[in-house]
């Protein structure tokens, strides 16, 4: 067994037996991790509310091989970010982009996929209103490109041509952007210009200067996403904080 210590961020966490947690975390150096933190229930508990949900700190962790829970040692906090509980929406994205690294990501190291989540956790801490809405859909777009599910935005999802300028057909089935020929004959989402420079800035993630959008645009923009989502990463499967989102509006 070896003490591994990590920067780590607390994605969920629930009961396990009398006094312990389960604890999901994404950490810098060892990816995804399932932890135990034992007398984490006792009122007294060294872990205190370190574990809230969104959370950030330095982990210590004993791992041992090829075991699927490992052991949480302490967890120093330096980021409790309370503020996201303060508003519905804020929680809510931030239960989406959680609810996405569990069930898609690994074990394996992704430090840009920390270091991205960190930052859209911050930046959600501030985002209020309208700004707020924009900020959770592009952190939403930015969260599929890290794990490698960006769709198709210049060249033909479906024969790889290049996508003509201007408004263009979303295939969520074909995973993006389509040309003419592709989307012939077919029930397809037009995606107006403007939306499509907008998509294309989060997946590219060159966010400065992005507009705040209609009220209608924005209940767009979360049915794609929902739909990209439910389609090409959950295939099937509930996603329970993503469903919640997307029926805030």
């Amino acid at each position: 067994m070896t003490l591994v210590t990590t920067p780590a961020i607390v994605l969920h966490s629930y009961r396990y037996g009398e006094t312990s947690k389960i604890v999901r975390l994404l950490t810098l150096d060892l990816g995804l991790q399932s932890v135990v933190a034992k007398g984490a229930m006792r009122p007294k508990s060294k872990f205190g509310a370190s574990l809230e949900a969104h959370s950030e700190g330095a982990a210590h962790i004993y791992v041992k091989p090829d075991r699927e829970l490992n052991t949480l040692g302490e967890f120093e906090v330096n980021q409790l970010r309370r503020e996201l509980a303060g508003n519905v929406e804020r929680f809510a994205l931030a239960g989406v982009l959680a609810e996405l690294v569990i069930k898609f990501s690994s074990s394996e190291p992704h430090p840009q996929l920390y270091v991205y989540l960190h930052s859209r956790l911050n930046q959600l801490c501030g985002s209020t209103g309208e700004q707020l809405v924009v900020d959770g859909i592009l952190s939403l777009w930015g969260m599929i490109r890290e794990l490698g599910y960006a769709p198709a935005l210049t060249e033909c999802a479906a024969d790889g041509r290049p996508v003509s300028e201007g408004d263009a057909p979303f295939s969520v089935k074909d995973g993006g952007f389509l040309c003419d020929d592709c989307a012939l004959g077919r029930r397809l989402s037009m995606v107006p210009a403007a939306d499509r420079r907008f998509i294309g800035h989060a997946i590219e993630d060159t966010l400065e200067g992005i507009p705040v959008f209609e009220e209608n645009t924005a209940a767009a923009h979360r049915r794609l996403l929902s739909r990209f989502i439910h389609y090409h990463l959950a295939e099937g499967r509930e996603l329970k904080a993503l469903d919640y989102w997307e029926a805030l509006n």
